[in-house]
């Protein structure tokens, strides 16, 4: 039984490929910023899991290498559009690979990006190129996997393509759209991840990922609304759409990031085709075509089992230091008659579709000015509408703390001149009762920051009061009928979709 290093396990990649890498028998020792994060998946107390909590810049890393026969380097930068980011990649990228060496890991397996070389090629791209010199530099041998577009539920660049179809009957876009490109799907990604490890020819090598078919993204959008059963949508190229106007566009329509989406869209310029079929030949397997890892995405979305979105990579900040300096509480407690692992289960479904049960348009009023600024809005959602761990994201909120039926705590990520949290602490009454508390904690960051505070004060009454009083309604409405209030709610799918995407699953 070999043991494997992964980095990125609370990434969207990573956090698909370590469940695969269990399955079939591997030891897996996960290195990670936050141990708690690894911690809330599923996955994380399987008897052959090892989580390290460290730094990948840390200068201690080969010692946590040690006895790993393979190494997975998942860490990028989601940004990298500008020389301090990629900077930043590339001494990373030097660093894990002289500590690979000095750990005697045999060798590194490293997810990269599809891109033509050349003057041309996006900072993006030129990044990735930058990481696969890095990590090539010490005598353990490299295999590079190039793969462009990612299909999948929750994948960043699908939900770019799935939100600006699904909500846009008119499209602008820029020229690029002529551009070709080989997308591939999510499961073909980490089959291959996975079959380089027994496939002795991959290692040392650089080889192009891709599905079946090569396409333009606008027959790309043409294929996603055939796949969706949406109207033909109306699409006009512009020659001036450049990637700075385009990355904002997405930000005020998609739940990404204006900071993000640039790189992206940078990228469109550049055509993501492979040059041979290596890859394929080496390590045999079903290649979706577009159309059916559109479908089995789309299927994952209805049926609420998305494993991994590209949120998940984010950071998780420390606990505020409250000490010193103004801050600014907002307590209420409300009586529940309900158990508390009914009430702490109803609060954990807060955001995305289930909402915050009061003043709803107020939420999306507030979600709209954060995208205006730059902010992620309520776009983002949730992965899952149940259930939640740490480290997750609830749309503009980021889960900093998790104990099971007694806290859950949210920091947070919408602009804002100073740090808020939300807080929800459940007790037990003398009465048999759930004592629900729930705290908002801002501290103020400069005169902003109080004049901030004052303004919304006003608001408090309505938003939170409400939302204590509906999640009590809520709590009490489950304890009466459990069996409705645990299964999920139903959404409208097409049933023949349905039917084909489970073909594919």
């Amino acid at each position: 039984m070999a043991t494997v290093l992964v980095t990125g396990a609370t990434g969207y990649i990573g956090g698909r490929l370590v469940p695969r890498l269990l399955e079939r028998g591997d030891r897996v020792r996960c290195i990670a910023r936050s141990a708690a994060k690894v911690r809330a998946r599923a996955w994380a107390d399987h008897p052959n899991v090892e989580i390290v909590e460290a730094d990948v810049a840390a200068p201690d890393l080969a010692t946590h290498m040690q006895g790993c026969s393979a190494a997975y380097y998942l860490v990028h930068s989601m940004i990298a559009a500008n020389e301090e980011y990629r900077e930043r990649d590339r001494r990373l990228a030097q660093g894990f690979a002289d500590a690979a060496s000095q750990a005697g890991v045999e060798r590194i397996i490293y997810l990269g990006g599809l891109g033509e070389t050349g003057d041309d090629l996006s900072e993006h791209l030129r990044s990735r190129r930058e990481v696969e010199s890095a990590l090539a530099s010490t005598p353990v041998p490299v295999t590079v996997l190039r793969a462009a577009m990612i299909i999948g539920s929750g994948s960043a660049s699908f939900e770019i393509l799935r939100y600006l179809i699904e909500h846009l009957p008119v499209m602008i876009t820029p020229r690029w759209l002529r551009t070709e490109c080989q997308p591939i799907a999510i499961r073909n990604v980490l089959a291959y991840l996975i079959q380089c490890l027994d496939t002795p020819e991959t290692i040392g090598r650089t080889l192009d990922i891709g599905g079946p078919d090569v396409l333009t993204y606008h027959q790309l959008i043409r294929t996603f609304e055939k796949v969706r059963g949406l109207p033909r949508r109306w699409i006009i190229p512009v020659p001036v759409l450049t990637p700075r106007l385009s990355s904002w566009w997405i930000h005020l329509v998609t739940p990404l990031s204006h900071r993000i989406a640039r790189p992206l869209a940078e990228g469109l310029r550049n055509r993501v085709v492979c040059e041979n079929d290596d890859a394929a030949r080496l390590m045999p397997q079903h290649l979706f075509t577009v159309e059916e890892g559109i479908r089995a995405a789309l299927v994952r979305l209805e049926d609420s089992a998305v494993e991994t979105t590209w949120s998940d990579a984010g950071p998780i900040p420390g606990d505020p230091d409250w000490a010193g300096g103004t801050v600014f509480m907002d307590r209420r407690t409300i009586d529940v008659n309900a158990p508390r692992e009914v009430v702490f289960r109803t609060v954990c479904r807060l955001g995305g579709r289930e909402g915050y049960h009061a003043a709803n348009w107020l939420w999306a009023v507030r979600g709209l000015m954060d995208r205006l600024v730059g902010g992620p809005g309520l776009r983002r959602g949730r992965r899952d509408p149940q259930s939640i761990g740490f480290g997750d994201t609830l749309d503009f909120w980021r889960v900093t703390a998790i104990d099971r039926d007694r806290l859950l705590q949210l920091r947070a990520e919408m602009r804002l001149p100073g740090v808020a949290m939300l807080e929800f602490e459940l007790e037990d009454t003398e009465g048999g009762e759930t004592s629900l508390s729930q705290i908002a904690r801002f501290k103020p960051r400069g005169l902003l920051g109080l004049l901030y505070w004052y303004m919304v004060l006003p608001l408090h009454g309505v938003v939170f009061r409400g939302m204590l009083r509906g999640l009590r309604d809520a709590s009490e409405a489950a304890a009466r009928h459990p069996a409705e209030a645990d299964s999920p709610q139903p959404q409208p799918v097409d049933q023949q979709e349905l039917a084909q995407g489970d073909v594919v699953r």
